[in-house]
């Protein structure tokens, strides 16, 4: 269940400590997008201000300190300018906000984002082309040591699976896919497996990790491959 009656008075404390400059609140993340776990998922919040100034930020100290002893990260902190100006560089972020979010406060400046496409292409490819390597990087010094690569494996698969969502939507799958389904439409078995472990639905004291990992690259590797290929495919069908 999304405690929302902390949200709410996050929204109640920001308008209090700010007054109008505070222009929205926003809830985004798992907690809109379905996928959302107690305990282990975090409460993602976007504060739209008018000014985001220092002495603005200070304002908004001590509701971000409460946050803070609720175990949440701190919110984000915006202009309506700087996220509309931001649409050409954060493609993956915004779209994943504009396609799940709540309003607790104020307007709606998600909605009407226009977002192209075309870079939101190539900052897939970028993204999994980079954690892969930064993958390969980790488990060269984590190979003989399974708690590490138990760690590397939990902290990586929920970027990877927001990863493949976003591949399908470049690859032209428009649905509003969650990251599990993004998952298993790519068969990447291990990944799924791995977030079994991480919401503790599996044991992974049954698992054979040495042989997950494995797995778990072979996914990550063919995802990437497949996403270069149609991409570039895409990309000399536009100049013929």
């Amino acid at each position: 269940m999304i405690p929302m009656d902390i949200v709410d008075e996050f929204a109640k404390r920001a308008r209090e400590a700010c007054g109008t400059n505070v222009e929205s609140v926003i809830l985004f993340g798992s907690a809109v997008a379905g996928d959302f776990h107690p305990g282990l998922s975090n409460l993602n919040l976007l504060c739209i201000l008018r000014v985001n100034s220092f002495e603005a930020l200070k304002a908004l100290t001590p509701v971000a300190k409460w946050w803070d002893k609720q175990k949440q990260p701190p919110p984000l902190c915006m202009t309506r300018q700087e996220i509309e100006r931001s649409t050409d560089v954060f493609t993956i972020e915004l779209l994943d906000m504009q396609q799940h979010h709540r309003v607790v406060y104020g307007e709606d400046v998600l909605s009407s984002l226009q977002i192209p496409m075309d870079l939101h292409r190539v900052q897939v490819e970028y993204e999994l082309r980079e954690k892969l390597i930064l993958l390969r990087q980790h488990l060269l010094l984590a190979a003989d040591n399974q708690s590490r690569l138990w760690d590397i494996l939990l902290r990586s698969a929920p970027s990877f699976s927001t990863l493949f969502r976003h591949a399908r939507i470049a690859l032209g799958d428009a649905s509003q896919t969650t990251r599990r389904e993004a998952a298993k439409a790519f068969n990447a078995s291990a990944v799924l497996q791995v977030l079994d472990v991480r919401e503790k639905k599996i044991d992974r004291k049954k698992v054979d990790i040495r042989d997950l990992v494995a797995q778990y690259l072979d996914n990550v590797e063919r995802v990437t491959t497949l996403v270069d290929r149609a991409l570039d495919r895409n990309a000399s069908g536009r100049t013929e």
